[in-house]
């Protein structure tokens, strides 16, 4: 199966909540500022390169297995600023 180098980028934000928004990820996720009631700031972007199937088989593409790729992906990039 043929695959394509793609990249993988974790991003660490800072927001100020000024009105008390309280849902943000929904509010980032959606990219809706209303009359700028958040402040978003990224503050890191960490980024590794992956092999994408063809046909979409990532582990990335797939919520139950999604958040431990993640964590498996970035483990030296975390691991290394933590020393």
């Amino acid at each position: 199966m043929e695959t394509r180098r793609m990249k993988v980028h974790r991003v660490v934000l800072c927001v100020v909540d000024h009105d008390e928004v309280n849902d943000l990820q929904s509010l980032i996720e959606n990219v809706n500022y209303p009359n700028d009631c958040i402040m978003p700031d990224v503050q890191r972007i960490d980024t590794v390169e992956v092999d994408w199937p063809e046909d979409d088989a990532h582990p990335l593409n797939y919520e139950a297995t999604r958040g431990a790729e993640f964590e498996r992906l970035f483990k030296d990039v975390i691991d290394r600023r933590l020393a």
